[in-house]
């Protein structure tokens, strides 16, 4: 079975023949907006991946991957290290991803950087390279053993989301209809996060587990990726109760680039950027995001693409980790943001609403870069 990673990389994208919605075909493809603030801008993406379609499992990341990364003109990537919606093996698989990304980052340290501390988010910038955030989207990792969290910190594991879309020792996920909460472990571990300085996530978990995480913590949670349930209803998105508190605890909330944006059809950037506005409103604008929950390269929406994402959807809903909103037909990116600048181009979009270049700044990377340096020290 195809890894979280594996199938972002080769099936997370959808390439249109223009940026526009609705061109034609055989239209070429026009640039992109820009927006003149962003070569100076600090943009964070708080979950994503490197690669492109024709991604080799294991394979080194090539040239063009590479390409498609400093195009993006991202200061800093948070990638997940660490499987998710399985637990067989998990520690040792997550050894294995750790290494991997370790090899990468040795390999080219011309533009990759490994992110320990707040001032290796700032040098990233700095020195016009991409740093790398080690994350992990369930805790399965750590098993019963706290003691790993000190294992793991030491490799470079700076983020730890409590758990994925289903029940684990720390608490419940969003599909949990018990919505139990956090375990006597979840607080346990909590505890031992902080006591790493390590950022607590709170992605992917059921209600009651968030807002005791949020209580629990004493350093600000974050959630990395998510939308806003007051716009669509569905279990992947945070109310905004959830979110108020979040940002009442110094944290920020990261809006993705998912389905979850709508309740029904593929959605575009408009979506996108209702929940920012919301979450705007509800948070303030020192407290939001975006974790765009994809790749950075784009892709072509192929037969074998359409195959694998039948697959992926099917073998979800057969563990029984599919969240509502995932569909056969409604892919995992927003079509007139699948280009490597999508940042940019999200910057150039909420200035034509108005929003001022300060407020944007925060929104595509400066609120992350505060709260994680913040944390880390």
């Amino acid at each position: 079975m195809a890894s979280r990673r594996e199938f972002l990389i080769g099936a997370s994208a959808l390439a249109l023949a223009s940026w526009a919605k609705g061109a034609h075909a055989l239209t070429p493809p026009a640039p992109p907006p820009t927006w003149a603030p962003y070569a100076k801008t600090f943009a964070l993406d708080a979950c994503g991946t490197i690669g492109r379609q024709d991604h080799q499992p294991d394979a080194m990341l090539s040239a063009a991957e590479l390409a498609d990364l400093r195009e993006s003109g991202l200061s800093a990537l948070q990638i997940t290290v660490a499987p998710v919606g399985h637990y067989l093996n998990a520690f040792e698989e997550t050894m294995g991803q750790i290494a991997f990304w370790d090899a990468e980052l040795a390999a080219h340290p011309e533009q990759l950087l490994s992110v320990r501390d707040g001032a290796d988010l700032q040098r990233a910038r700095d020195e016009n390279k991409t740093g790398l955030i080690y994350n992990f989207q369930d805790t399965t990792p750590f098993g019963e053993d706290l003691d790993r969290v000190g294992v793991f910190h030491q490799l470079g594991v700076r983020s730890v989301q409590l758990t994925y879309n289903l029940r684990n020792l720390v608490g419940d996920g969003c599909l949990e209809p018990a919505n139990a909460g956090l375990s006597k472990f979840g607080r346990q571990l909590i505890e031992a996060l902080n006591q790493k300085k390590m950022v607590v996530d709170l992605a992917h978990s059921g209600q009651r587990t968030a807002l005791e995480a949020i209580a629990a913590s004493k350093s600000p949670a974050v959630i990395s990726h998510t939308g806003c349930a007051a716009l669509a209803a569905l279990p992947r998105n945070k109310t905004d109760a959830e979110l108020r508190a979040v940002a009442e605890r110094g944290g920020v909330v990261g809006i993705y680039l998912m389905p979850f944006l709508r309740t029904q059809g593929q959605p575009m950037a408009a979506d996108l950027i209702a929940h920012l506005e919301h979450a705007v409103n509800v948070c303030g604008e020192d407290h939001v995001g975006i974790g765009t929950d994809g790749t950075v390269s784009a892709t072509q929406l192929t037969a074998e693409y359409k195959a694998e994402h039948r697959k992926f959807i099917a073998e979800r809903r057969a563990k029984g980790i599919s969240a509502p909103g995932e569909a056969d037909d409604v892919y995992l990116i927003l079509p007139d943001l699948n280009h490597p600048r999508r940042f940019e181009t999200l910057g150039a979009m909420l200035s034509a609403r108005g929003h001022s270049d300060a407020r944007i700044g925060k929104i595509l990377g400066g609120n992350f870069k505060r709260v994680m340096s913040d944390v880390w020290g």
